[in-house]
């Protein structure tokens, strides 16, 4: 028997692998909301079912908020953990969706055939392509391909915070060679990528107070400080004239980029002014002296995400606000310090403030990016695989946003993660409407036992 077989197979039971996850798209896992707390018990118990029919020894286990599932199976000299969660976010506003986000259907659209629901891309879909790339090898093979953990949340989408502590208190039992993670996407339509650069994130949020009530504008203005003039002008500081960021040792941590993977997202041929204007706009609009892939993938930003003070109901009052606030968040890069980041940002913040002012601040989280060696020969391993199945070359990339599980296997359990995925940009994952395409979940199916025949 061959790699062959085991993709004939996969091809063959496409419907049946079809059908497993509209079943598993049906249970409204929203683990954001008490509400659903059921739901998200029943998802992990599908789950758990669905792997001991795999032949794994799988169990649901408890924490103080949804379960994980953990299971373990087959035997080879590499160790292979993989990741996923069958949480998933709310369907709000329920108003925009076109049907039920948990009735699930295959759509005919322009592109080609979708799997439209809650769920479809984010990330059920994508931790099923690796069960059912498991379920074929099992088939042809009689056997699991190589020695492998299973490890599923439930949280992933309201801030993982049974996580660590569980990685914490089950480390040795989960513990691999190497983590594998898919809750990621395509460079395009077409083009595989494996992630070796996610960025860490901050966020602050801090209150400038002046007076000690709302004022007169006729009254008080030009005497009294206006707090909402004192924030705009300092956060109208926080970048220069080209884009840099001004908060004193911002950069410290910063890295360049290796050469061959600067030539890699050169050979990519990103089309920055489609993907802007996809979206009305047309300018790149950070760092002036570097191109638009390093501005999201490995450049470090700081952005305001909301600002408001005073008046802001329907028609108009003269009033000199007591307070403005603004929430700000920082995506972070390299060896940048989270909360070294937050001291500087605060102090930077303070020296400013006028006679009158003081600032409150409220912190939202901190955790620093992941960037993955690939010198493990793991990372050349899978992007063979991926290469063989899209018929393109996979590429090494970089990701904008934050997947902090792939810090906290390297943090707490001391391993590498691959992560690797099957999404498209227009999946609407947190949208409504989110759908998966059918041939990301069946060339994902197969990409998946390519590189398990690889890796094991």
């Amino acid at each position: 028997m061959t790699l062959d077989a085991v993709l004939s197979r996969i091809d063959t039971d496409l419907p049946e692998a079809l059908d497993r996850l509209l079943h598993l798209l049906r249970i409204p896992s929203i683990s954001t909301d008490p509400a659903y707390k059921a739901d998200c018990a029943k998802a992990a118990d599908w789950l758990v079912e669905d792997l001991k029919s795999l032949g794994f020894e799988a169990s649901s286990r408890p924490t103080p908020g949804h379960p994980m599932v953990v299971a373990h199976g087959g035997e080879g000299d590499k160790h292979l953990l993989f990741y996923g969660h069958y949480d998933v976010q709310p369907v709000d506003p329920l108003s925009l969706w076109d049907r039920d986000p948990f009735d699930p259907e295959i759509q005919d659209t322009p592109k080609g055939k979708v799997i439209r629901a809650r769920g479809a891309s984010d990330d059920k879909g994508q931790l099923m392509t690796f069960l059912e790339a498991c379920r074929a090898w099992k088939a042809v093979y009689g056997t699991l391909p190589g020695k492998l953990t299973i490890f599923f949340e439930g949280e992933e989408e309201s801030g993982s915070p049974s996580l660590i502590p569980f990685m914490q208190a089950n480390a040795a039992e989960l513990k691999a060679d190497i983590a594998l993670i898919c809750d990621t996407g395509l460079f395009s339509d077409t083009a595989p990528a494996i992630v070796t650069m996610l960025r860490g994130l901050l966020g602050e949020e801090l209150t400038i107070h002046a007076a000690n009530k709302d004022l007169h504008s006729g009254s008080f203005g030009g005497a009294a400080q206006n707090p909402i003039r004192v924030l705009s002008r300092i956060l109208g500081n926080m970048h220069d004239a080209q884009g840099h960021i001004t908060i004193p040792q911002f950069y410290d941590g910063v890295t360049e980029l290796p050469d061959d993977i600067r030539q890699q997202w050169q050979g990519l041929a990103f089309d920055h002014a489609s993907f802007l204007a996809s979206v009305g706009l047309s300018v790149p609009a950070g760092e002036q002296d570097r191109t638009p892939l390093e501005m999201l993938w490995s450049r470090p930003t700081a952005e305001i995400n909301g600002i408001w003070g005073g008046y802001t109901g329907d028609g108009f009052k003269t009033v000199l606000p007591a307070q403005a606030h603004a929430k700000i968040s920082f995506r972070l890069v390299g060896d940048q310090d989270p909360e070294a980041i937050r001291k500087n940002f605060r102090a930077w913040v303070e020296a400013q403030l006028p006679a009158d002012c003081s600032v409150e601040w409220k912190s939202h989280g901190a955790g620093p990016a992941s960037v993955m060696p690939i010198d493990d020969p793991a990372f050349e391993i899978a992007r063979a695989g991926l290469s063989e199945e899209w018929g393109r070359k996979a590429a090494y990339v970089g990701c904008g946003g934050s997947i902090p599980i792939a810090g906290y296997f390297k943090t707490y359990l001391g391993m590498d993660a691959l992560l690797m995925g099957f999404g498209r940009d227009d999946d609407q994952i947190h949208s409504p409407n989110e759908k998966y395409d059918l041939e990301c979940y069946h060339k994902g199916i197969r990409s998946w036992a390519r590189i398990l025949a690889k890796l094991a």
